[in-house]
């Protein structure tokens, strides 16, 4: 088990794997755990990726007592942890809160970034405003708030559950429940942050190749707003996932990760070139 030190002694969780492929760096979504991505690190190790997982802080095997828990000290993490392990233009993966995250690291990466990849992400922006109409309803973040302020385990468990729009196994639904009741309180300051971030200008800016996977039944992320962000990137394709919800590497694994490693192949391939 290895721990990146940071915040006058707290640790944050990390499991850095050996490849000889384009490095990937996989971060999880809000309250989640990185066991959540277990079958596309398995896909990853499989096709020879090197990859680079954690837990956010507040959550899984991260210290729970963190006094900054927010979306970018998380991004400051996955920076810090590319620097660490001494990864060359990884490609960052963020599913949901964890597309944010990887927006604001990527941002911060500068030339050391090979591209990104969002899944079900909760980018460029999770609620409306006035000249974004997309994105969900702020009482629904409210009232999950004031659930697991009643009942963590119960507001854990309809978190869990709302991920899947397709069947899933009974043991697949409860695992996922078990990484979300891993997480601690502090855990809730990035997705209070969440409610009002706008990464529209970090979405402009970005000059690496992102490729975009969602869900076109997605509860938490409306896909109009998905196809409405492909328009801000310089670089982007969308890979719709018909009758998927929140967590399309879980319902179609195998249909997700052939997209992934497509467009590792791709990014890869192209950075051989330029190199």
């Amino acid at each position: 088990m290895a721990y990146l030190e940071v915040e006058d002694g707290k640790h944050v969780y990390y499991e850095h794997f050996a490849g000889d492929k384009t490095p990937v760096v996989l971060v999880h979504c809000w309250g989640g755990t990185t066991r959540l991505w277990n079958t596309v690190l398995g896909a990853l190790l499989g096709a020879g990726h090197e990859v680079l997982t954690l837990d956010h802080r507040g959550c899984g095997e991260s210290d729970k007592d963190f006094t900054d828990a927010s979306i970018g000290a998380i991004a400051s993490d996955v920076v810090a942890l590319v620097e660490k392990c001494g990864l060359v233009k990884p490609i960052l993966n963020g599913w949901s809160l964890g597309g944010a995250v990887v927006m604001e690291a990527a941002s911060r990466l500068g030339d050391n970034l090979g591209g990104v990849v969002l899944t079900g992400a909760a980018t460029p922006r999770f609620s409306p405003t006035g000249d974004w109409p997309y994105g969900n309803d702020r009482q629904g973040t409210a009232d999950s708030l004031a659930l697991m302020a009643q009942d963590r385990a119960a507001g854990m468990r309809v978190i869990a559950d709302a991920c899947f729009a397709k069947p899933v196994s009974p043991d697949l639904s409860q695992w996922a429940w078990t990484q979300f009741a891993q997480n601690g309180p502090r855990s809730e300051q990035s997705l209070r942050e969440l409610v009002d971030i706008d990464q529209r200008d970090l979405a402009r800016q970005l000059d690496r190749p992102v490729l975009v996977i969602a869900g076109d039944a997605d509860a938490f992320i409306p896909f109009d707003g998905v196809q409405a962000s492909i328009e801000l990137f310089k670089d982007a394709r969308l890979f719709t996932m018909s009758g998927c919800g929140h967590a399309p590497h879980m319902e179609e694994p195998a249909t997700y990760n052939a997209e992934l490693l497509s467009f590792l192949q791709k990014v890869g391939g192209r950075d051989s070139v330029s190199a």
